[in-house]
């Protein structure tokens, strides 16, 4: 099969490889390269003749670092094929045995989940599985403000007293020593299913599955908890059947592929790397969902208006924030219940204010990020820090990640949010850029006792801290990460994967380069540029978002929206651009209007012509 595009498509033998359309310096101060280079090209042209590809399929799975024996696999990636034996993580056994005595002897067990997305889909997999089983688990997902993260002598003491004799916890709890000291003083047995980087030394439970501990040899380290929980869901599952729990109860066994739509949930939200398994579970996932079979999902749908199939972006970017937003600025276990709710009316409910929340969440960031804004523009004029922190008394601990991901995205470095409290510490949030890892030097924070606590991942941490050693703390980790961030820094780029015009969007297009999907965290989304378009509409609209209409020297128009631009480079270069041409750069995607597929670009980058190098 062959697909032409030549007739509305600029091929890069035409261009200049390096840099793409000759611009060194766009509008975000980018330098456009070709992803895939001239080196590259008989790789392309092996894959799309051996496999039947279309040539931008080929360059896109070269793109991304697929070989030609790979390619067939990776477009139709298996999870029979590239499921793990659960019993490859450490713990797995022992975590299996010890929830399958509890379900065979009906006991009281109670899953203590983090209050973010992953810990939800988590928290709602396993509740759903147990459920399967006759079982009523209690889930506790902690209040930020009250809990803080993770497990805590408190409430294990409150999940005991109301029966408990097993604590799941899950996305959470390889470093919560004094917590489950408080569980085995009491009799409280804790199995943990985690995901985050761990020191040596880890706290005593009866099983404890974490793939990034650092006694873990299953090279899964790059699952979430959701993922990990899945496997978990899965040994358990195992683990019954050999004991002949299904056949004596006359039970039939739970479709546990079914629960894939929430373990790619999870997986898009927590921003891991959708290669391998990871990868799987996606697309599996996204077709589990298609069905509509778990209500909360089905609802949150509804609320955010989704009329098209569902793709990572909407679960990046509309169906996960409404979840996060329970546990940023509400009840923390709204969305948890959500994912579990069978209840058609009672799913439609908390939709509906998960939604509500979501928007006061969308106001208060708006105001703290200006706030934050102010500090690290004043931080950057009196010098040229690696590291971005602002912290305040005013700010909800809630929406802290959200504003450390704004000064990341602006100022293309790490960045720190920490919202004060009355008693003298703060909790904060950090996000970094690719290639330096923040988690790391939040750890070492921690040993050096700088924080009371932290911990996280490469690309994202949580911390608390003393306000008076904020200071020392931004001194520490800008001394820590500065060689990382100039070398990061040093270079930036935006990768483009190949150029059209208007007239070669079409919706056979971004259907053929969906085969290559889905996209996200370790895929990026496909780059196409588009060469000279004239800007013939360009306003602000919504919580500062450019919408535009871009049209090729034929007449052809493409719908175009650059997301949180305006107010800054990008937004005001395309608002000024009116009735001249430019290059633009972005993602193609489907937007659905009455049902009907429409292509849009999602513009991420623009240049002005007349200072392209030829």
């Amino acid at each position: 099969m062959t697909i032409r595009i030549a007739s509305d498509s600029v091929s890069f033998d035409t261009v200049t490889a390096r840099p793409v359309l000759g611009v060194s310096t766009s509008a975000c101060s980018r330098i456009w390269t070709d992803r895939v280079g001239e080196a590259r090209a008989p790789l392309v042209r092996a894959i799309a003749q051996r496999h039947g590809l279309p040539d931008v399929v080929a360059r896109v799975l070269v793109g991304r670092q697929v070989s030609v024996e790979d390619a067939a696999a990776y477009l139709e990636p298996s999870i029979r094929s590239l499921m793990p034996d659960p019993s490859v993580l450490r713990d797995m056994d022992a975590a299996a045995e010890r929830v399958a005595d509890a379900v065979e002897r009906g006991e009281r067990i109670a899953l203590f989940g983090d209050y973010d997305v992953d810990g939800a889909t988590s928290s709602a997999l396993f509740g759903r599985f147990l459920q399967h089983q006759g079982l009523d688990p209690a889930v506790y997902i902690p209040d930020r403000l009250v809990d803080g993260y993770g497990p805590n002598p408190r409430a294990i003491q409150d999940l005991a007293d109301g029966g408990a004799t097993l604590l799941v916890t899950l996305d959470c709890g390889t470093q919560s020593f004094e917590a489950f000291e408080a569980a085995r003083r009491i009799g409280l047995d804790v199995v943990t299913f985690d995901h985050h980087q761990s020191g040596v030394d880890l706290p005593e439970v009866r099983a404890l599955v974490n793939p990034n501990r650092q006694d873990d040899l299953s090279g899964l380290g790059h699952l979430c908890a959701a993922g990990v929980s899945f496997l978990g869901v899965v040994a358990v599952n195992r683990e019954l059947r050999r004991r002949g729990w299904y056949q004596r109860r006359g039970l039939a066994e739970p479709d546990l592929l079914g629960l894939l739509d929430l373990v790619a949930l999870g997986t898009v939200c927590d921003v891991v790397p959708l290669v391998g398994l990871n990868r799987a579970f996606v697309v599996k996932g996204l077709q589990v969902m298609r069905a509509r079979a778990n209500r909360g999902l089905a609802a949150l749908a509804d609320v955010v208006k989704l009329s098209g199939p569902p793709t990572c972006y909407h679960l990046g970017f509309l169906i996960g924030p409404r979840i996060n937003a329970g546990g940023r600025i509400g009840d923390s276990g709204l969305g948890a219940r959500l994912l579990m709710c069978a209840d058609m009316v009672e799913a439609g409910r908390m939709a509906v204010e998960l939604d509500r929340l979501n928007r006061e969440r969308q106001q208060l960031e708006a105001e703290a990020l200006d706030a934050a804004e102010a500090m690290v523009t004043a931080s950057l004029v009196q010098s040229d820090p690696a590291v971005l922190v602002a912290a305040s008394a005013e700010w909800h601990p809630g929406i802290v990640g959200l504003v450390a991901a704004r000064l990341k995205e602006r100022h293309n470095r790490p960045a720190f949010a920490i919202a004060l409290k009355g008693d003298g510490t703060g909790t904060g949030s950090g996000r970094s850029i690719p290639g330096v890892d923040v988690g790391s030097v939040v750890r070492a924070a921690v040993d050096a006792k700088l924080l009371l606590k932290g911990g996280g991942h490469p690309m994202a941490a949580g911390l608390t801290i003393e306000e008076a050693k904020i200071p020392d703390f931004t001194a520490f980790a800008d001394d820590c990460l500065k060689t990382g961030v100039a070398s990061a820094r040093s270079v930036h780029e935006l990768a483009v994967d190949g150029a059209i015009t208007a007239g070669g969007a079409t919706v056979q297009l971004v259907e053929t380069i969906d085969r290559a999907g889905p996209f996200g965290a370790g895929q990026p989304d496909p780059v196409f540029v588009l060469p000279a378009h004239r800007v013939a509409y360009a306003e602000t609209i919504g919580n500062g978002h450019v919408r535009m209409t871009l049209c090729s020297a034929d007449g052809t128009k493409l719908k175009g929206m650059a997301f949180r631009a305006a107010g800054q480079p990008l937004g005001d270069f395309l608002t000024s651009a009116r009735d001249r041409p430019i290059h633009v750069a972005g993602v193609l995607g489907l937007d659905y209007w009455h049902g009907e597929p429409r292509v849009q670009m999602r513009v991420l980058d623009a240049a002005d012509p007349a200072r392209a190098r030829p």
